[in-house]
């Protein structure tokens, strides 16, 4: 039934409502408003505005709560950790995730565990030799342990630095100049780097070592001049011998092939020696055989062979011409260089002078003799 119906008892809806019913949601406000002026003196109130007090600041407390739990939540991103802390006391590590910690209670404190860190140092150390000499170094790192990093590291790149150069001072103060400035410069490192961790370790850093590079090493401003010299002079040395090493592969291999050339054409000639002896072995059989047959025809045979063999090996022969008493010279060398009738010409001819005849031309003869004589004389 509407208010201004007939019957409805004239009740206006925007009016005054019942004492009995909830309260208006401004009525509760305001109440709320002068419950809170009258604890700091602002007012007087009774039962009714002690009871709106308790219920606002139930609502507040309410609320209060639940700012104070969503303030709580808190997200570790991937390569981090949250450290909890419980009034500045080391309570647990959280992971990677969302997480949720009483504020005001616990903080958390976040560090970035992934991240690569980069730091340089120089230092000037004394060698195994006592040079002294520079080194300049890289070291990169990350955290592997935030609790330690928090806890026991106040300024983590100063103390990497440092420990690096302590590092690098025990090295270098094992070896010599010549291994640092050689091959050195790549298996240096290495050891740092494995000396550098077991320090951090030990003194609980919580920082882990990726990588120590050796940028550089030379000698200090004030000697560098003689540094250079000497590295110089080990250059040369290093050249000299690299070229000793090439000539000597060069020639051993030419040697050891000589040699062998020589080993084989030693075989060849022993083989070759047995076979001939062994031929001569067999031919001398053979003849035995013919001599024992015909021993005078065997002999003259072998008399002309041996002659014609001396005669073939001499430049210079002396005739004897029978019945005469002077002895002829012939130029071998020369005359044999000519055609064969030339040579027996000139045989005949100095034959004829001796004897004081006229001779026809050997052509003449050697028609008329059928070239018997030239044979002979060949012979």
């Amino acid at each position: 039934m509407a208010w201004n119906e007939p019957g409805g008892n004239g009740k206006d809806p925007w009016g005054n409502r019942r004492s009995d019913g909830p309260p208006d949601l401004d009525e509760w406000f305001k109440n709320l408003q002068n419950k809170l002026s009258g604890l700091f003196g602002g007012g007087s109130g009774g039962g009714r505005s002690g009871g709106s007090f308790s219920v606002g600041f139930g609502f507040a407390a309410v609320i209060a709560l639940l700012i104070w739990g969503i303030v709580g939540v808190y997200i570790v991103d991937e390569g981090e950790r949250g450290v909890v802390l419980l009034f500045g006391k080391y309570v647990d590590t959280t992971t990677a995730g969302p997480h949720w910690y009483p504020p005001i209670i616990q903080t958390v404190e976040k560090v970035a565990v992934s991240e690569v860190r980069q730091t340089n140092g120089t230092a000037q150390v004394l060698t195994g030799d006592e040079n002294i000499v520079q080194v300049f170094y890289t070291i990169q790192y990350n955290v592997k342990s935030a609790r330690d990093y928090l806890f026991n590291t106040n300024d983590p790149d100063n103390t990497i630095r440092l420990a690096g150069e302590s590092a690098f001072r025990e090295i270098v103060g094992k070896k010599t100049l010549d291994y640092i400035i050689t091959e050195g410069r790549k298996e240096m490192p290495i050891l740092v780097k494995a000396l550098l961790q077991e320090n951090l370790d030990l003194y609980g850093t919580g920082l882990d070592v990726n990588r120590v590079t050796l940028n550089d090493a030379k000698a200090p401003t004030e000697v560098q001049e003689a540094f250079d010299d000497a590295t110089k002079a080990r250059e040369d040395k290093e050249s000299y011998i690299n070229e000793a090493k090439a000539y000597r592969n060069d020639i051993i291999p030419k040697a050891r092939g000589d040699a062998q050339q020589l080993i084989e054409q030693a075989k060849a000639y022993k083989v070759s020696r047995i076979k001939s002896a062994e031929g001569e072995a067999e031919r001398f059989t053979k003849l035995l055989i013919e001599y024992e047959r015909a021993p005078r025809v065997t002999r003259e045979r072998l008399y002309l062979e041996t002659i014609e063999d001396v005669l073939a090996n001499s430049g210079k022969v002396v005739v004897d011409v029978e019945g005469g008493n002077n002895l002829m010279y012939l130029p071998l060398d020369k005359i044999m260089s000519r055609s064969g009738n030339v040579y027996i010409e000139a045989l005949e001819n100095a034959r004829d002078s001796t004897t004081g005849t006229q001779q026809p031309s050997s052509y003449q003869r050697d028609n008329r003799r059928g070239g018997s004589r030239a044979r002979e004389v060949r012979r």
